[in-house]
């Protein structure tokens, strides 16, 4: 019983776990946001080489 109350009262595991989820949580934003650009610029591009033909 002894390890079983000290494994419950472990919280290392459940940081790490967080530091985790964090760091997914910032890599689907970033991922997002360059995904978003990337289209974005695409379409600039388009119509500029559009413009010049």
């Amino acid at each position: 019983m002894n390890i079983f109350s000290r494994f419950v009262r472990d919280e290392s595991g459940a940081t790490a776990i967080e530091y985790g989820l964090i760091a997914a949580l910032i890599a689907v934003v970033v991922i997002s946001a360059v995904s978003l650009v990337g289209t974005n610029l695409s379409t600039t591009f388009t119509t500029i080489s559009g413009n010049l033909k």
